[in-house]
């Protein structure tokens, strides 16, 4: 005999199916829908497919958005000029928590990960030399993650505008606030010394 009936094991199967969640996690989320009111459960499945149909990609810089264009994009305040470029969509919410740039953002849509099958055509680099040839853009800042993939996207991408007339930067990593140096792997060590700044 099954665990769990037909109905129930499929929903915890497409729940299994989300990243980081495992098992355990599955089953209470399944039993919660379930338990849970028939309003409740429409209402979370209505979320799921307006934000499935609803959500488009912004033709500028290839950020979630709802319209043409994604609300940074949009806003007439932004710096054109700089340019963030990051892996993904959540990159961009975090860098907004901050409020500190003001610049706008290139989502690539993931980082170069040739034993994943992923290349340079799989990500949104043709779009972001497209807006180099079209705007005028004086500085790109490359905020890709620092792992190995991270590092070759942004090393790989940082060979491929040197021919533009533009300032290529890329992110300052180091110690994190709080953290030991104990704990600090090499590659983070290295990062903040290199990356080291005179005390005013």
């Amino acid at each position: 005999m099954a665990e769990y009936i037909a109905p129930l094991q499929r929903l915890i199967d497409e729940f299994r199916r989300l990243p980081g969640i495992g098992g355990k996690t599955a089953v209470r989320l399944a039993f919660s829908v379930v338990s849970g009111s028939e309003e409740a459960a429409e209402s979370f499945s209505e979320a799921i497919l307006r934000a499935k149909r609803e959500i488009k990609t912004c033709r500028r810089c290839c950020n979630m958005s709802e319209g043409d264009l994604c609300p940074v994009c949009s806003d007439l305040d932004r710096d054109g000029g700089i340019v963030c470029v990051v892996e993904d969509a959540r990159d961009v919410m975090a860098m907004e928590r901050v409020r500190d740039y003001r610049g706008t953002y290139h989502v690539l849509g993931g980082a170069l990960s040739p034993m994943n099958g992923i290349g340079p055509d799989s990500l949104h680099i043709k779009e972001l030399l497209a807006r180099l040839e079209d705007e005028e853009i004086r500085e790109v800042i490359l905020a890709t993650n620092p792992t190995v993939e991270g590092e070759a996207t942004a090393m790989y991408l940082a060979r491929l505008l040197a021919p533009f007339s533009v300032k290529v930067t890329r992110l300052a990593y180091g110690i994190p606030v709080g953290g030991d140096l104990e704990y600090a792997d090499e590659v983070t060590l290295h990062r903040a010394m290199t990356g080291r700044q005179t005390i005013d």
